[in-house]
């Protein structure tokens, strides 16, 4: 049985790094699946899936030996070590919409989702009571600062394992940098049809423009707001008179059981991004 590891390495963009890490992970007998590197800014990020055999896997030797490479290079590398499997652990972000939220709580009860919620993460505390009473471990962290308020919630989701995300109508803007702690392993939901209308207020645009479908879309979460990989879309016909209440509450219907769907085939492992592409395998 093979040990899998996900590497993810951020910092400023300087000569060396790739060949640093993967001469490094060959070096502990990793052979190297995936990898996924880009530059922004002079913002470097890189994703390695790497795997090794079941005799030789040495985590504690990879841990502290990518640690003292991400000192040497000052940049920050992580490994985050899975196992096909071992059940899943997640953390779904809030603000104040309530409605995918409560349909997720039913379905992680009713087992239709296979995995463990490990913590609630919200930028305010309208859904704490709703948490709780789930028996969720509810954090309200503030989103005035948006810098400090991500390395809390990083260090939050590594303290209690967390292997992937869900957005469910969590309504603030994740930086590049977040994100790629979490790449293709962050699931959103949104209310349009992407790639039309991306950003706020989707439903309004949809009605403003008087389009005769419209639906919502559970995506990868990218650097590009409302841009990342499409897993799962929903679409309903906007009848005649309809007005943007109505469009609004048909959407809403039909948010959390896409979300719930693109969680599922997520946790399938049948999924690969190719090119920016969701392919089921």
């Amino acid at each position: 049985m093979k040990h899998f590891a996900t590497i993810t390495v951020i910092g400023r963009d300087k000569t060396g790094v790739i060949a640093r890490v993967t001469g490094f992970l060959f070096a502990q007998r990793a052979n190297i699946e995936a990898m996924e590197e880009q530059v922004t800014r002079g913002h470097f990020s890189m994703t390695i899936q790497a795997s090794w055999s079941h005799r030789e896997m040495d985590s504690a030797a990879v841990e502290t030996g990518l640690e003292e490479l991400g000192k040497a290079l000052r940049m920050q590398i992580k490994a985050r070590f899975t196992e096909p499997r071992k059940r899943q652990r997640t953390a779904i972000f809030v603000t104040r919409e309530s409605h995918c939220f409560e349909g997720l709580i039913k379905a992680f009860k009713s087992r239709q989702i296979k995995a463990d919620v490990a913590a609630v993460i919200s930028n305010h505390r309208d859904l704490e009571s709703l948490a709780t009473k789930a028996g969720l471990k509810f954090f309200y962290v503030p989103w005035d600062d948006r810098t400090k308020a991500e390395e809390l919630v990083l260090q939050l989701l590594d303290d209690h394992e967390v292997d992937f995300v869900i957005l469910a109508r969590f309504m603030k803007i994740l930086s590049a940098h977040f994100v790629w702690h979490y790449k293709n392993k962050m699931i959103n939901i949104h209310p349009s049809m992407l790639p039309s209308f991306p950003g706020a207020q989707a439903y309004r645009q949809a009605y403003e423009h008087g389009v005769k479908i419209a639906g919502v879309t559970a995506h990868f979460v990218s650097m590009h707001l409302d841009e990342g990989p499409i897993i799962a879309q929903s679409s309903f016909a906007i009848r005649p008179g309809m007005d943007l209440k109505q469009i609004l509450a048909a959407g809403q219907k039909l948010e959390t059981p896409t979300l719930i769907r693109a969680i599922r085939l997520y946790l399938s492992q049948r999924l690969d991004v190719y090119w920016g592409v969701v392919k089921e395998i």
